[in-house]
């Protein structure tokens, strides 16, 4: 819940973007009552903050013109919030951005007041952020950093590119329209040339690079966040659904981070999903949950993972480990 002084603020801010609003707009906004809201009023004026108040219907409370918030009047908890998402930004982007965001922090930390500066002191020993797969050691940054010119300047750029399943790389000239972090890996959205319609492109994947000098427009229409959801590497995805019954449903929802979907059946048990580019990577998911879940869809899916169930135990042979057993 938000504190008073984090409340003052976001009047402030509210009050510069919807000047003349009502004491009602304005509870609505801070999620207090309009009695509230004139407390603040008064506590705002006695700051020196210049507020005043037009009567009448259609009247309400404006900043006086021209006044503005100082641009890094920060609340502890909004300069806590700035330092852990800057400090995120090496785990997922590398050196893309790693000194811009070392030189952010600086100069944030630089004119902050020690009320914030001690929030922050505590905040890195006592908000810890692990888990986040890093980025893929493998990536040339220089690539990396061609990509990402392109998508911000609207340059085309060929590249030499290796599918997964392809034999040997080929060249393709592509209008990069986004950069995508997903589990480690970066992606590049663009619209193939070659191909003639749109794929996704795994940075590590790309064996050289050539920016080009002709510009694109990326369609205003384009949606990366509904492209992602409908394709992966220019491959539509697989739905894949588990099955955990009452006994071993704790398994799944102690790994919830690991489903777009979960259902809790009225017996206590759990069908829950993800979705995988492909029957390879939807397997080693899978063999996580094994024997604790077993598999609805898709169909294909099934002989996959029993094909790999039978090689780990051609692998590990009961009777050799009976045998170790008695030796030891």
């Amino acid at each position: 819940m938000a504190n008073t002084a984090t409340r003052l603020f976001n009047l402030i801010a509210f009050l510069q973007r919807h000047p003349n609003s009502s004491a009602t707009q304005l509870a609505e906004a801070l999620e207090v009552s309009p009695r509230t809201v004139q407390r603040y009023i008064v506590a705002l004026e006695d700051m020196g903050v210049p507020i005043y108040a037009e009567r009448g219907s259609q009247g309400g409370y404006s900043l006086v013109r021209g006044y503005r918030m100082p641009p890094l009047m920060l609340t502890p908890e909004e300069a806590v919030a700035v330092h852990l998402g800057t400090g995120l930004i090496e785990h997922v982007w590398g050196k893309l951005f790693r000194g811009s965001a070392l030189s952010a922090l600086t100069k944030i930390e630089n004119v902050l007041p020690e009320e914030q500066l001690r929030e922050i002191a505590w905040a890195r020993g006592n908000l810890i952020t692990q888990g986040i797969p890093r980025i893929n050691p493998k990536l040339d940054m220089e690539q990396l950093e061609t990509l990402y010119q392109a998508v911000r300047q609207g340059f085309q750029v060929e590249i030499l590119y290796q599918g997964k399943n392809q034999e040997s790389p080929i060249w393709r000239r592509v209008n990069p329209y986004v950069l995508v972090y997903s589990w480690g890996q970066q992606y590049c959205i663009a619209y193939c040339q070659l191909r003639g319609a749109m794929r996704s492109f795994r940075a590590d994947r790309i064996q050289a690079m050539k920016r080009l000098d002709t510009a694109f427009s990326k369609p205003a229409d384009f949606d990366p966040a509904q492209y992602l959801d409908e394709n992966f590497e220019g491959e539509s995805t697989h739905e894949v659904r588990l099955h955990f019954s009452a006994e071993t449903a704790n398994v799944a929802h102690d790994y919830r981070c690991c489903w777009e979907s979960f259902e809790e059946r009225p017996d206590g048990s759990v069908i829950a999903g993800f979705r995988a580019p492909d029957l390879e990577t939807a397997t080693r998911r899978v063999m996580c949950f094994l024997p604790d879940a077993r598999v609805i869809a898709p169909t294909e899916l099934k002989t996959y993972v029993a094909e790999r169930a039978r090689a780990i135990a051609v692998q590990y042979p009961l009777e050799e480990q009976n045998t170790a057993a008695l030796v030891s």
